[in-house]
Parts: structure tokens; sequence; C-alpha cells
């Protein structure tokens, strides 16, 4: 269920959460089925689970706060381009109150198989500028969850060149590679909801998927 969104300017955070959950992502339409946005569509998942609708809340971030797991927690897109997702991050940890042992980070990983999951407490960016940015705003000790997407082949060879690389993680996934991601952000969504209850080495032991 959603929470009414406080506003007021009494002292205290402005949208009071026991948890923080960010997915990583683009804003805009034209981005929203592309690889790169999966963490956006693991957030809309939940916030279809919960009944709850994010809205737009200053230039860095949607946001909804809503009951998930028996705890309060609050949903947040970012409006903010992947590689300054800090700026989102570091906000949403101010209006909500929540610590980094508290939030969870989901996002898409090249180096992993289409549809893997992982799911860790703390690391380092591993290369991934969303995370960059985030740990030079606020730091990396959060839960991340990530999700496989694949690394784009040339020559039937994985593929490191930087435009190749762009135009797998811009593109939009079609037909069983879709299919394969949407299931992984269900899974996605349930280990989210499983750590806030179990904690993160349960959820780690039941939704790691290779």
């Amino acid at each position: 269920m959603p929470f009414k969104l406080r506003r007021s300017t009494a002292p205290g955070p402005r949208f009071q959460a026991d948890w923080l959950v960010v997915g990583l992502g683009n804003p805009g339409e034209q981005y929203a089925r592309n690889r790169h946005n999966v963490g956006f569509w693991v957030i809309n998942e939940l916030a279809t689970r919960a009944g709850a609708r994010l809205k737009a809340s200053g230039s860095t971030m949607s946001i909804a706060v809503a009951g998930l797991a028996a705890a309060r927690v609050a949903l947040v897109r970012p409006k903010t381009f992947v590689n300054l997702s800090g700026k989102a991050v570091a906000q949403a940890l101010q209006w909500t109150g929540c610590d980094l042992s508290h939030t969870i980070v989901v996002y898409d990983e090249l180096d992993l198989p289409a549809g893997a999951l992982r799911i860790r407490e703390g690391g380092g960016h591993g290369g991934h500028n969303g995370l960059k940015s985030i740990g030079q705003a606020a730091g990396l000790d959060f839960v991340r969850i990530r999700i496989g997407i694949g690394r784009p082949l040339a020559g039937g060879e994985p593929s490191w060149d930087p435009e190749v690389v762009a135009d797998w993680v811009l593109g939009n996934p079609r037909g069983p590679d879709r299919e394969l991601l949407e299931e992984a952000c269900r899974l996605a969504a349930d280990a989210v909801e499983a750590i806030i209850s179990e904690g993160v080495s349960a959820a780690a032991g039941r939704f790691t998927r290779r």
C-alpha cells in the first residue's frame, strides 16, 4: 500500500522510510525499454506490487513511499542520466533518512549472462559509471542487485569497443532476450523484498541466478 508523502517544512526527512531502493536507468520514453534501464523495470514492478505511483520530486528523482515486506520503503527512479546517478542517490538518502546499509541499488551488468542475478552488500564500482557516480557522492557501502544483460559480440567474440557496447546497452532487447530480462526483473523484485524481510545473505542464497 502507498504511504502519504510528507511535504511539510518541519524538521526531519521529507519522505521518511525504513529502506531506500533505487533503480538505475536513463530518464525519458526513448530509453524506457533499453537494457540499461532494467533497474527502472524493477522499480516499476515493485511500485505495481505496492499499488504505488512514483511522482517527480525536484530535479533529481521520481519517488514513492510504499509498504513492502512489512516495511516503509522509498522507491526511486533518478531523473539524472546513469552516469550522474550519485546526485539523485545522495539527495534520496537525505530525503528518506536512510543510511547506505538500508539502501538497495539495482542495475544492469554487462559481464553477467543475460538474465543472471547477483546480490551482495558493499563492493567496488566494477567500472559501472552509475556506481562510480554514487561512490563519489555517497559511498559504495550499499546493497546491490546486478542484473545480467550480457556483453555484445563482434565477429563472434565479446566486444569492449565503446561504440558497440553503447549500442548494446542502449538497445531494446527483443523476443526471448526481452522475456529473459523481464523474468530476471521480477526475480530481482522478489529479491528486494527478501533482503528487507530476511537479510542479504538469505536473499542471495535464494535468488542468485547464473
